[in-house]
């Protein structure tokens, strides 16, 4: 069932350090969530991990399908696609559900006078 024997050498290299980087970039976004502090500066990081990361996973997949089979294996494009086209249209989502909770929590402490400080106004 493995067919990693059958891989030549010189494209298992390849493959390798592309799932390798692949992985990294996608720990690092995955650190970026961790690390950074407010909900807006969370949501970049990993959404550019995600999607770079996922872009060098892919094409490792390709190319080593394409090699073990002697032809090109494309189905990987179609999950590029999927995923590239479907992060950003998440995080806009998510970053507009929290500006307007953001704003709502805003309008509420400004009718109960009750501002906490060090808040600043929102961006209209």
């Amino acid at each position: 069932m493995i067919q990693a024997p059958d891989l030549p050498a010189w494209a298992a290299i390849i493959v390798g350090t592309l799932v390798l980087l692949g992985a990294a970039i996608t720990l690092t976004g995955s650190v970026g969530l961790l690390r950074l502090g407010t909900f807006y500066q969370r949501a970049h990081a990993p959404t550019l991990g995600t999607t770079a990361g996922m872009a060098c996973i892919l094409v490792a997949s390709a190319l080593c399908f394409s090699v073990l089979q002697a032809r090109p294996v494309l189905h990987e494009i179609l999950i590029a696609l999927f995923v590239t086209a479907t992060t950003p249209v998440t995080l806009m989502l998510l970053a507009r559900a929290a500006l307007y909770r953001d704003r709502e929590e805003q309008v509420a402490a400004e009718a109960a006078g009750t501002r906490k400080k060090g808040d600043t106004d929102l961006p209209a």
